[in-house]
């Protein structure tokens, strides 16, 4: 069976079956090097057991209340926002081994990942039950909501747009993890988190990896998925109750927001893989690069904007703290 691709309008077109055989070696190469590098963790070493008591209900403990929380008003948003997009795991699994397989180095790979990622939610769930972090009536009707949903994604029509989103949402996901971290005003909440964004950092690497490769193949095709995806970005929780409001509380909060999105996201993928730079592109190739581009421009323009109405909004609410006290 050959790999090469068909031609249309003097342009090579790629089928997704034929990326799937083409870049199963680089697959292979990828999982063992992921192996390699990955760090066998245990969840249960990272919840506070002893923080633990019965809650009300058929166990006749305590009630939550706010205040028994640990974590900053912010951290606790962000906590459920990142633990119900943790849950929608099954979906996610569903998505990638329609569209990647569960033979070869493809389906290896496919079963390690939902793996991993399974751990983070087992965690996080601890974490948060055991350290009273938030409410937890309230987080599984979100759970059972946000499941009830189910997950569909924006890429599934392609192999390469699939590829594309992955290699920026492991890196999104992994820096929400991180900053939810950092602002959530309990060390044993960040240790966890940090643990967590090391595993999602490797799976970014996989996919941006892959993502190479996908360039070197097919190059316009290849632009053409990462323009799309780039510009219609959106996080997989996106669908979960409530996630508008969240989500802009976790901009103000600093978590994810327009500046962190295009600086610590888009950016570092883009420039590694010298996206911008590619030369040799032709038609549709060429026409997404610079769309691309301008995109990226733009989007910097409208972050500074954020960042500007942030800095006021925050130093008027510093304002009226200090006139209280």
């Amino acid at each position: 069976m050959t790999l090469a691709p068909t031609s249309r309008h003097g342009q090579a077109v790629w089928s997704d079956s034929r990326l799937l055989f083409a870049l199963e070696e680089v697959v292979e190469v990828e999982l063992n090097r992921h192996l390699k590098a990955a760090k066998e963790w245990m969840p249960h070493e990272y919840v506070p057991w002893s923080d633990g008591r019965n809650f009300d209900g058929v166990m006749g403990g305590e009630a939550w209340a706010p205040e028994q929380s640990k974590v900053t008003d912010v951290g606790r948003i962000a906590l459920v926002v990142n633990l119900l997009t943790e849950d929608n795991l099954p979906s996610y699994h569903h998505e990638i081994a329609t569209r990647f397989g569960r033979d070869g180095a493809w389906g290896t790979w496919v079963h390690r990942w939902t793996a991993e990622e399974g751990r983070h939610g087992i965690v996080m769930r601890d974490y948060l039950l055991t350290s009273r972090a938030v409410d937890p009536v309230e987080l599984e009707r979100f759970r059972m909501a946000h499941m009830g949903e189910g997950f569909e994604s924006d890429n599934g029509h392609s192999m390469l747009h699939s590829i594309a989103y992955v290699a920026f949402q492991e890196l999104a996901t992994r820096i929400s993890h991180r900053n939810t971290g950092h602002h959530s005003g309990d060390p044993v909440c960040d240790r966890m988190l940090a643990r967590i964004a090391t595993d999602e950092n490797l799976h970014m690497v996989f996919y941006r990896n892959l993502l190479a490769k996908a360039f070197e193949l097919a190059p316009d095709q290849t632009m053409a998925a990462v323009r799309d995806v780039v510009i219609g970005f959106r996080m997989p929780g996106h669908g979960m109750p409530g996630f508008e409001r969240a989500a802009a509380q976790m901009a103000i909060g600093g978590i994810y927001n327009l500046r962190i999105h295009h600086d610590d996201v888009l950016q570092p993928v883009l420039r590694f893989l010298k996206v911008l730079e590619i030369s040799g592109l032709s038609g549709e190739g060429l026409k997404a690069q610079e769309e691309l581009g301008l995109y990226m421009g733009g989007l910097d323009a409208q972050a500074t904007k954020f960042d500007e109405r942030r800095e006021a909004m925050l130093a008027r609410r510093a304002a009226r703290i200090a006139a209280q006290v």
